[in-house]
């Protein structure tokens, strides 16, 4: 199944106020520890695989790479980069990840910022970037933790009568699979999968893992945004880097 939240009226633009306002766990928890992660790019190609608005891609240029090609399944998403993120080097292609074909050079990395757990068949996917990656290129990616995407009604904190958040529930963490939710609009679908999956998954098809990261908060971000301090209580994301080594 390819799914296209983000071109769903309702949902784009509940999503899009949310990152203009840039008070978010992106703006302050993932995408630091994305870019913290991030070899020197000076003359490196790059693929940003489910590029969104087109900042990473643009980052990644101002970091010095030579060329991106950003990636999104989304229409809107791909023409809100062509104004707000455009530069002469960097290609936007909408596309399905999953219906991806490149002939022509490989990359040196390929960085993918919170798309992969919307993909279905991980396998498929690993050994099709693999494809697309040089000798000894890098695959970085972020997704959400598998402890917030196990249970399956994905709702996660129990809380008090006052609205405390107690603790954070666990549940159907080797059920792996099809996990729905509301966000903004129903039926929003992501795909469960255990860490031995993720990892085993890149070292089964040709990639040694490198680092793996449960990233926590800046110290403005919890100023900013005070439950960010329940990261350190249980992880919203993972990140893992890794290498191909055939």
């Amino acid at each position: 199944m390819k799914q296209n939240i983000y071109d769903n009226p309702t949902f784009f633009e509940g999503y899009m106020n949310l990152r203009d306002s840039k008070m978010t766990y992106n703006d302050f928890l993932e995408q630091p520890a994305m870019k913290d992660t991030l070899p020197d790019l000076k003359g490196k190609r790059v693929m940003d695989l489910g590029c969104g608005t087109g900042g990473m891609s643009k980052y990644c240029i101002e970091m010095g790479a030579s060329a991106v090609v950003g990636v999104d399944i989304s229409e809107k998403m791909i023409s809100r980069a062509l104004v707000e993120n455009k530069d002469e080097n960097i290609t936007y292609v909408c596309s399905p990840i999953e219906d991806l074909s490149f002939q022509k050079e490989p990359f040196d990395l390929i960085v993918s910022s919170l798309a992969i757990h919307y993909i279905e068949d991980y396998e498929f996917l690993i050994r099709k970037l693999h494809s697309f990656l040089k000798p000894g290129g890098l695959l970085i990616y972020s997704t959400e933790h598998p402890v917030v995407t196990a249970r399956k009604d994905m709702k996660n904190w129990w809380q008090n009568a006052e609205g405390d958040r107690l603790h954070w529930a666990l549940d159907h963490y080797r059920e792996e699979g099809k996990r729905e939710q509301h966000w903004y609009v129903d039926g929003v679908i992501k795909y469960h999968r255990t860490i031995t999956t993720l990892v085993n998954g890149l070292t089964d098809h040709g990639f040694m893992l490198e680092k793996m990261l449960e990233p926590l908060p800046t110290k403005e971000g919890i100023d900013l945004i005070p439950s960010l301090k329940n990261e350190e209580r249980r992880p919203s994301f993972l990140i893992i880097r890794s290498r191909k080594t055939d």
